[in-house]
């Protein structure tokens, strides 16, 4: 494909972009011109392929491909409304995917959508990687929290294990620790909530907040009281998520929160020294 072609392209595809409700759209009618297709009908063809494949993936197509009307030139100066759709960056990935790739221009979305559908998957992943990595660092803070509280209350680190370990069997549907870590293949070393996925880590972060602040309320004092307290706000957790449709102890295994941390880490040194190169 010539070089010409391939920026007269993405100049098209940047200038048919805009925003739809806050969204990055395309108009179906404007991609329809600027794929080479002449006629709607034919057109509609590929997008109900695309249709299809965004159904086949368990994504809500009405998410992407949104019903609107246009109003078009017809005539001498006249209009009339015309059917149309708001696509989004996804659908047009997908229309592009189910197009007639010996058209130069449908080659080539192909490849420009999905460079920008990547780039928008490695954002939203690094997104709930760090969202992951706050989490488990707020619950360490909470456990540290309430480790100090029950302290000056007569419960030792040993005491603290004690209620930390009652509190994860009454969340975990009576599984302890120890069967959570064999569960989910975790490293008897290593603690339990860096292999579990965010909506756990911050479950288990609420039911510790709530035995902080009820211990203070309460006057509690003693490993008796204050491990039956943290119990009763592991099992109204457990409650709410089981309410949502949610088993905690069924939920599949996270990666190690300590690698992602790393990864995260190593990302940001490579994008300062990128801004840097720039910069320089």
């Amino acid at each position: 494909m010539k070089k010409e072609l391939i920026v007269a392209l993405f100049q098209k595809f940047e200038e048919a972009c805009y925003l739809y409700e806050g969204i990055e759209c395309w108009s179906a009618r404007e991609l329809q011109e600027i794929l080479g297709y002449t006629e709607w009908r034919n057109f509609l063809k590929v997008v109900d392929k695309a249709k299809t494949a965004c159904e086949n993936t368990g994504i809500v197509v009405t998410d992407h491909f949104v019903d609107i009307n246009k109003m078009i030139e017809i005539g001498k100066g006249g209009q009339r409304e015309v059917d149309d759709m708001a696509l989004t960056r996804y659908a047009c990935y997908l229309i592009a995917q189910n197009g007639d790739s010996s058209k130069n221009e449908i080659s080539f979305a192909q490849t420009y959508f999905a460079v920008q559908t990547r780039k928008q998957e490695v954002v939203e992943q690094r997104l709930l990687d760090v969202d992951r990595v706050t989490a488990r660092d707020k619950l360490s803070k909470s456990e540290k929290k309430l480790s100090g509280i029950i302290y000056e209350r007569g419960v030792d680190d040993k005491g603290f294990a004690v209620i930390r370990s009652k509190g994860d069997k009454a969340l975990f549907g009576g599984y302890s620790t120890n069967e959570m870590k064999r569960k989910l293949k975790a490293p008897n070393s290593r603690p339990l909530a860096d292999f579990l996925p965010t909506l756990t880590i911050k479950a288990k972060d609420f039911a510790t907040e709530l035995t902080s602040h009820n211990v203070i309320e309460k006057d509690l004092t003693g490993e008796i009281q204050i491990s039956s307290e943290h119990v009763e706000n592991n099992r109204a957790v457990r409650k709410m998520l089981i309410e949502r449709g949610v088993k905690p102890e069924t939920l599949p295994p996270a990666d190690d929160v300590k690698k992602l941390q790393r990864k995260l880490e190593v990302d940001e040194k490579k994008l300062l020294k990128d801004v840097k190169k720039k910069k320089g």
